[in-house]
């Protein structure tokens, strides 16, 4: 038995389609169409109602084409502006509940299309006083398709749909930049070792590791800033390969210009229909720029991880905020447990783009088929990784205290520390001390003194912190 979001009293009403009649709940919005993909494909537990910006593109794209459609004295306007106010409904969130069908289907997209189609019409049909499945006044496809195919209605929803979680993604990924930034600032002072291959390397702070941090995430911001542009390429207007077949002269470029208005977006059109009829790469594009962010986001947590291990046995640079007992058999066990769902996101996010990137190859001729597998894997990146920033800042980054001795107690113990050290005695001289510090494990401050190759003068002068972690010269 299908459950709805929505209630239903028991009674239906009798629509037909290419492969016969079927009972649909009275109180549906949508149609028979849409009650068949629901029967079809129970496969993913992901709904397109989970997506609720889907939802808000159809309504900008079925809008803007009816807005050209009535421009060029197709519709009346009657059913202009039924539509519109159902349109505008769907933009506001409203009738999400109304979208039920899975995200994983075949068809290429025709039953989300057919889906919007069908709650339009029949909002619409309420609108002007109609009952629902009325259609010889307002018919999904007669009027909300008009001059439409799936093949151009579902893709540019799609797009339009995913920039919108892209927009949403990069203010979580502002705020999480902020929060590094902040503690860039708080531990600007606190000297530490830095490791190159697990080993000692030359002393830095801890404020330059949490800014080199945010420089990351910026980056990696600005590299999906820009691949997600690529998903305002609108190819409206091509209908089913690219050729325009049922449309009229000027709808292209009128459907197109609605759109800007519409959504207040810089929505172009596409220099070539019929490659961007088959063309998944923004998908493809975005993805990657995802996927790279989630390589360098997954390092951050590594680095987190190494730097809070601990607390007696490891490196205990860091007091990552305790979250949760750690153990059930381990008493007074904490693990570092945000940064470990963050690097199982960035997992998923790795291995979506590789699913995507099969399904773009998957393009045959005139039309690729597996948009909805692509559609699905990148919403569920994006929304994941959002959720993980915030998840991430407020969980963790907020929270991070810093022990600054135990910090400045590994640097002064440190062999790494006399590469300081080399412009003042050579390398050779810096090598004996390394490796007699070593074996000894003597202090390399120490033996430097007892060798008379500097004065404690020169030598606090030379290691002093502010001296160490940039470029410098010091005057002996």
């Amino acid at each position: 038995m299908i459950r709805y979001q929505f209630e239903t009293s028991g009674k239906t009403r009798s629509e037909h389609d290419l492969l016969g009649d079927k009972l649909v709940p009275q109180e549906a919005l949508f149609g028979v169409q849409t009650l068949r993909c629901i029967e079809n494909f129970n496969i993913s537990n992901c709904h397109l109602c989970d997506y609720p910006e889907f939802v808000k593109a159809f309504g900008m794209v079925k809008k803007g084409a009816i807005l050209a459609n009535h421009k060029l004295g197709l519709v009346s306007e009657e059913i202009k502006n039924a539509v519109v106010k159902a349109c505008d409904e769907l933009i506001a969130g409203e009738h999400v509940e109304h979208f039920p069908i899975d995200m994983m289907q075949g068809g290429a997209g025709t039953s989300m299309n057919m889906n919007a189609n069908e709650v339009i019409a029949n909002r619409a049909l309420e609108i002007m006083g109609h009952e629902h499945g009325e259609y010889q006044f307002c018919h999904p496809n007669d009027h909300i398709n008009m001059a439409q195919s799936t093949n151009d209605a579902y893709p540019v929803a799609m797009h339009f749909g995913v920039y919108m979680m892209h927009l949403e993604a990069v203010k979580a990924l502002d705020r999480l930049i902020a929060a590094f930034e902040a503690k860039a600032e708080e531990f600007a002072s606190v000297i530490k070792m830095g490791r190159t291959q697990l080993q000692d390397a030359v002393p830095m702070t801890m404020g330059q590791t949490f800014g080199a941090f945010a420089s990351a995430m910026k980056h990696e911001k600005a590299r999906l800033e820009q691949a997600a542009q690529d998903f305002l390429v609108s190819n409206m207007g091509a209908t089913a390969i690219g050729t325009g077949i049922t449309s009229e002269p000027g709808y292209a470029e009128n459907c197109n210009a609605f759109l800007r208005e519409v959504t207040g977006w810089n929505v172009t059109m596409a220099e070539d229909f019929i490659e961007a009829t088959h063309d998944t790469s923004c998908f493809t594009g975005y993805s990657a720029a995802l996927k790279q962010l989630a390589i360098r986001l997954s390092k951050i947590c590594n680095d987190l991880r190494l730097m809070g291990s601990g607390p007696r046995t490891g490196l205990a640079e860091l007091n990552l905020p305790p979250k949760q007992p750690g153990s059930s058999i381990m008493p007074g066990k904490v693990n570092p447990v945000i940064p470990e769902v963050v690097n199982q996101v960035c997992f998923k996010v790795i291995g979506n783009d590789f699913a995507i990137g099969m399904a773009s190859e998957a393009a045959q001729l005139e039309l690729n088929v597996m948009e909805p597998v692509m559609v699905q894997a990148i919403a569920e990146s994006t929304k994941w990784l959002t959720r993980a920033f915030d998840t991430l800042r407020v969980e963790c980054i907020e929270g991070i205290t810093v022990n600054a001795d135990r910090c400045r107690q590994m640097v002064e113990h440190s062999i790494g520390i006399v590469t300081a050290l080399k412009p003042y005695i050579g390398y050779a001289r810096c090598t004996e001390v390394a490796k007699e510090a070593l074996a000894t494990g003597g202090s390399v401050y120490q033996l430097v003194l007892d060798k008379g190759y500097l004065t404690k003068e020169q030598l606090d002068k030379i290691l002093d912190p502010k001296n160490m972690i940039k470029p410098s010269v010091v005057e002996l």
